[in-house]
């Protein structure tokens, strides 16, 4: 019995140290947003985020969709608030146009316009943000935007944890749009384990694509979600055992080196190194690449 006591106990500090093992920054896109959204104004959009992220002393990453707003003089304070509390800023483009969609030189042209406004703040990082998280559909586009990144000394932001939560704050605006008063605590419910999926997921195809737990980059978005529910976020994971870093640490994991041959559009870049290595999908691998439609049917299940 005192054996097996002894391998119980052993097996539970194992998995608290693989847990603890785990690491994740958080990035934002898409921000800062001056649109107009139910219950909440852009400032206090704004605020609610970065008072999550200070709440948990967590530095994230704030990447610049400048015609959303910073270009404004309504909008700039919105951006300077995130250099002012120590968050590190990078380029999103101007007004997020598909590169599958536009010349090469168009979406090149929006890169450099955004720094131009984003490289005056202090936090600022030579980081871009592929939009949609595609890099290309032709040759001449994928080799043009590598060089181009090289060239202007420009750091692909990877992302390895993509969410769906833009598909779950559609469910929330709507809602609320209908009532402001509306009970949202079922959205909330679903996010989180959307979110936890997700986190748990990419950790598992880490594991199977590089024997080890990598430094997970997460994206979220400059939304009302998470100026609701980012403090939920961000305890959940801590809850989990993961243990938050900042963006640039995460982005000295040799994994961000790689430069997978076959680009997968909109996803993670753990799924294109699995396309890459000819990978089928993993089991519950469909649910990485539905844009949410899970959770929303969850949704319709529950209200």
């Amino acid at each position: 019995m005192k054996f097996i006591a002894a391998l119980g106990a052993a097996a539970a500090a194992l998995s608290v140290s693989l847990a603890q093992a785990q690491s994740m920054a958080i990035t934002i896109d898409d921000g800062p947003n001056a649109g107009s959204t139910p219950l909440l104004s852009a400032q206090q959009r704004n605020q609610a985020i970065l008072d999550a992220l200070a709440k948990h002393k967590v530095q994230a990453a704030l990447f610049v969709t400048s015609g959303y707003g910073a270009s404004t003089p309504e909008g700039l304070p919105l951006l300077q608030a995130w250099s002012t509390a120590g968050h590190a800023i990078g380029n999103h483009t101007v007004t997020h146009p598909d590169l599958e969609k536009v010349s090469l030189a168009a979406y090149q042209k929006e890169v450099l316009e955004c720094d131009r406004l984003i490289g005056t703040q202090p936090g600022y990082q030579k980081w871009l943000r592929f939009t949609y998280l595609r890099e290309g559909n032709t040759p001449e586009k994928i080799d043009g935007m590598r060089n181009f990144l090289r060239e202007h000394g420009y750091r692909n932001a990877h992302v390895s944890v993509d969410t769906s939560d833009w598909r779950l704050n559609e469910a929330l605006e709507q809602a609320l749009k209908k009532d402001p008063k509306a009970d949202v605590s079922a959205i909330r419910t679903v996010y989180l384990a959307h979110i936890k999926q997700r986190m748990l997921a990419y950790r598992e195809l880490s594991q199977t694509l590089q024997g080890r737990d990598i430094a997970q980059v997460m994206l979220l978005h400059h939304n009302l979600i998470n100026a609701m529910w980012l403090d939920d976020v961000l305890a959940q994971a801590r809850a989990m055992g993961w243990k938050i870093i900042t963006p640039a640490e995460a982005y000295t994991d040799p994994v961000y080196k790689l430069e997978p041959v076959r680009k997968a559009s909109g996803q993670s870049l753990l799924l294109s190194l699995g396309r890459t290595l000819g990978l089928g999908q993993m089991p519950g691998g469909e649910r990485l690449v539905d844009d949410g439609d899970y959770e929303i049917a969850e949704l319709k299940k529950i209200r």
